[in-house]
């Protein structure tokens, strides 16, 4: 094995646990993009958790004797993460929609560098808090619309 995979060792299971718990903690939030029909749902939310997971684990095998390169690993996850987020956001006439959407996206890269890192406290919040707001602030949002037609 050592011929094929080098001096690393070949152990999968820790790595497979990190992935899922990044794809578990980043469903609810493709739900809830996919049942509003938004441009970005299901697969993509999952998908750019695992991603960014995933370059994290790759990369801490070489990068553990050097904090500051695995910073750059993660600056770059962050860019990428707002890349991708600016596309989901379109500008029609006197509106500006996809918003969420893509502060949905950055927050799930998050969610999956903490796991990568093995910060899970962090990413278990980041879910939770993107969870709450995405389900419970928009009745929010409608009542206050509603509050200021009226007045």
């Amino acid at each position: 094995m050592e011929s094929i995979f080098g001096s690393n060792d070949f152990n999968v299971v820790p790595h497979l646990a990190a992935l899922t718990v990044a794809y578990l903690l980043a469903f609810p939030i493709g739900w809830n993009r996919e049942s509003e029909e938004r441009s970005a749902g299901l697969r993509t939310f999952p998908l750019v958790a695992v991603a960014t997971c995933g370059f994290v684990q790759a990369a801490e095998s070489f990068t553990a004797a050097s904090p500051e390169a695995m910073a750059r690993i993660v600056e770059g996850l962050i860019a990428g993460m707002g890349f991708i987020g600016g596309g989901a956001i379109l500008r029609r006439e006197n509106s500006v929609q996809g918003t969420a959407t893509a502060a949905s996206l950055w927050i799930t890269g998050a969610i999956g560098v903490s796991v990568g890192l093995g910060s899970y406290d962090v990413a278990l919040i980041l879910s939770l808090a993107t969870i709450v707001t995405l389900w419970v602030l928009p009745p929010l949002k409608t009542l206050t619309r509603n509050s200021k037609s009226k007045s």
